[in-house]
């Protein structure tokens, strides 16, 4: 069952970059002195978040979503629920959700980030303390869905190439977490 003290272990065995080291220590606070880190209803100071760095097979590519809401490139992920075991299973289900991707296999944990979401209606402004998770695709079918209307795989080399770069405009955060699941599937 998901425990505060079981992401507490997770979050602290993790070795972050020093671009995560911020997010890290935001993370562990919220673990630390809050009372419901993985309720999407906490907004101050926010609430925990998982995605997924799904890998291709092929093991250098990765699957990236355009959000319908936030209009713009990133993992599939979401907010934690009642129904999930673990915080590996919430970014898990939040990939099947969201662009129908058949993943198997153990996660690793591959990045952290604390980023802003902006208001709206019924939701203030907040934080989401996101924890990255590395999988492997069965295969390379995947599905567009509501939240996903756009889905496809990109490799991190297609990055290097201006038009790839300015057509997904991923944030450092996903970069360094997709390049550290490519490294550790690849090894």
């Amino acid at each position: 069952m998901r425990s505060t003290a079981e992401a507490l272990a997770l979050v602290r065995a993790f070795e972050p970059s020093p671009e995560e080291e911020k997010s890290r220590e935001l993370i562990l606070a919220l673990l630390e002195f809050t009372g419901a880190p993985f309720s999407r209803d906490q907004f101050h100071p926010g609430h925990i978040t998982c995605t997924a760095a799904v890998l291709h097979p092929n093991g250098r590519q990765f699957l990236i979503m355009h959000h319908h809401r936030h209009r713009r490139w990133l993992l599939p992920g979401g907010h934690v629920e009642d129904s999930d075991a673990t915080l590996s299973d919430t970014a898990r289900r939040e990939a099947a959700e969201e662009t129908a991707v058949a993943i198997s296999g153990p996660a690793t944990l591959v990045g952290m980030d604390v980023h802003c979401i902006p208001a709206r209606i019924g939701e203030p402004f907040h934080l989401h303390h996101d924890l990255v998770f590395a999988f492997s695709a069965n295969s390379e079918e995947f599905a567009i869905s509501d939240e996903a209307p756009e889905v496809a795989w990109c490799g991190i080399d297609d990055l290097t190439r201006v038009d790839d770069y300015l057509r997904y405009q991923l944030p450092s955060s996903i970069m360094r977490a997709a390049e550290r699941a490519v490294s550790k599937k690849n090894r």
